[in-house]
């Protein structure tokens, strides 16, 4: 069968009303070429622009999902197409919500075992040199509820925290102070029930931040990532873990820490990873033979009606 008769008529879900807005209408743009390119009937859709009933109206018959953040990557938009009964790529309603949570996620990883940097909550009212002194300095504080590393600061001083933590709520009322792990930063793609070549991260900026992934040049992206074999395969399994832990399926991305002493850390999941120029997992698949358009046809072969 041909493209077009096997996934019938495809939205490809981009832009939103996220804080990642321009990174998604990248993505989406970007899937989108793909899909033509295979011959796919496949048609950009915007929630912001039009409401999700056109999705009926016009008889679309699969989502591929390329929302980045809120009402895209936390269940919502999950939920929405559950209802409607449409087939729709990546992770189903629970599985977004909690991976996007990072301290819901923590929490479980930290029930099971998996190894995840030690965090606390901040609060308006938070003891800042508490935190610094049960944690330790740097501190890396986030909203829970974020990607792209928007709203996260590096801190490097008591006095820099409470500063931190304000902007960090800007985003979201719930805001972690995580301790900063000083060495190697790793990302592994899955796909399907396959983990994707490690990619290890080097920047010039104070960590891998908003500008270092979407727009710098400068950012280094090593593959192979300069581990053993054996190590590099202990922690792909540790990322498949962390990412079956939550419930994700399909296709995402796991972000990980190595210490100095080599143990791996687990920082986040992501369940609708960036498919832009500068994005990883098209640069992981790339790295085992799978180019660009072939990526975006299993990730869409994988689209389901349950989640």
């Amino acid at each position: 069968m041909s493209g077009a008769q096997r996934f019938g008529k495809v939205a490809v879900a981009l832009g939103g009303r996220s804080a990642e807005r321009e990174i998604s209408l990248r993505s989406g743009a970007m899937v989108l070429k793909a899909l033509l390119q295979r011959g796919i009937e496949a048609y950009g859709f915007d929630p912001q622009e039009r409401g999700l009933e056109q999705l009926i109206a016009e008889r679309f018959e699969r989502v591929f999902i390329a929302l980045h953040g809120r009402f895209g990557e936390d269940g919502t938009i999950q939920g929405a197409l559950e209802y409607l009964g449409l087939p729709y790529t990546g992770s189903g309603v629970m599985a977004s919500a909690l991976a996007m949570d990072k301290w819901r996620a923590k929490l479980v990883w930290q029930a099971l075992g998996i190894p995840t940097p030690p965090w606390v909550l901040l609060a308006v009212d938070s003891d800042w040199a508490r935190v610094v002194a049960e944690l330790g300095l740097p501190i890396m504080v986030k909203p829970a509820c974020e990607g792209s590393s928007i709203g996260i600061t590096k801190v490097t001083s008591v006095e820099s925290l409470e500063p931190a933590f304000l902007a960090a709520a800007r985003y979201d009322s719930t805001v972690l102070a995580e301790r900063f792990i000083d060495a190697q930063e790793l990302t592994v793609a899955i796909l399907g029930e396959q983990a994707l070549p490690i990619i290890r991260l080097e920047t010039p900026h104070v960590f891998y931040d908003y500008e270092a992934k979407y727009s710098a040049n400068d950012t280094r992206y090593m593959i192979p990532c300069g581990l053993s074999p054996e190590r590099e395969r202990e922690i792909q399994m540790l990322a498949l873990a962390a990412f079956r832990a939550l419930g994700a399926k399909g296709w995402g991305r796991v972000d990980l820490m190595l210490d100095h002493t080599g143990r791996a850390f687990c920082l986040e999941v992501n369940t609708v990873p960036g498919m832009t120029d500068h994005s990883l997992v098209p640069m992981a698949a790339r790295a085992c033979g799978v180019e660009f358009d072939e990526l975006v046809v299993r990730i869409l072969e994988m689209a389901s009606a349950q989640g």
